[in-house]
């Protein structure tokens, strides 16, 4: 199946500033509260949409935080309309099925194996780099497409909740399915395509939205100094 991966709206981001940014206040309480201790996973939605400039707008958050060579390999498909989630439904495990019909946007995120190629352009400050990740061959490129698109998910959920958006992250899924309808492009190289890790239900809590709050671990049973 034919997907465009682009958004409405989207472009070439605007370079920061680089002047002040190297001492910060930190977020204030409620800032924390909002991105931290109050995240939940969201397990039913309200019938408010979701406009598509607000996922640009969460993209043009979640775009800025670093990845290895800065090499940004991940991928997205915001699938919204009536025919998308008829596609999608299906390729979702049973007990994840209706909180993804609720939602008025199911993300698929995807790692990029092919992101060397823009390496050129993103880190240009080290030449050759595509040649020496070509080089090395597809499993090494995996393992960094995969490692440095589990940091952007990371970076994508607060964006979410940076935006105003409540998210639903689901590894309940046919990856190689999902992978097939929304992401293999009738040109691809369908050996060396972009492959779906995660899908995130987004919109605004419904009735009963959130389970309890479960336990963290302890500080002294996770945290050490050296």
């Amino acid at each position: 199946m034919t997907t465009h991966l682009s958004s409405p709206g989207s472009g070439p981001p605007s370079p920061v500033p680089l002047e002040g940014l190297q001492d910060h206040d930190g977020l204030d309480a409620a800032g924390r509260r909002l991105l931290f201790q109050d995240a939940r996973t969201v397990r039913t939605f309200s019938e408010r949409p979701v406009p598509d400039e607000l996922l640009v707008d969460l993209w043009n958050l979640a775009q800025w935080p670093p990845t290895a060579l800065n090499s940004q390999p991940l991928r997205i498909v915001h699938v919204r309309s009536p025919g998308g989630k008829q596609r999608l439904l299906p390729l979702v495990d049973e007990g994840n099925r209706e909180k993804t019909r609720q939602a008025p946007v199911t993300s698929v995120l995807a790692a990029d194996p092919r992101f060397h190629d823009r390496l050129p352009e993103l880190f240009p400050v080290h030449e050759g780099l595509r040649e020496v990740f070509e080089a090395r061959g597809r499993p090494h490129r995996d393992d960094h497409a995969r490692f440095n698109t589990a940091l952007q998910i990371g970076y994508f959920l607060l964006a979410a909740r940076a935006v105003g958006l409540s998210a639903g992250p689901m590894a309940g899924f046919d990856s190689a399915a999902v992978t097939r309808e929304f992401l293999v492009t009738d040109h691809a190289d369908h050996t060396d395509h972009v492959s779906a890790q995660l899908l995130v239900n987004l919109g605004y809590p419904g009735a009963d939205a959130y389970r309890p709050r479960l336990p963290r671990l302890p500080v002294g049973e996770v945290v050490g100094w050296a």
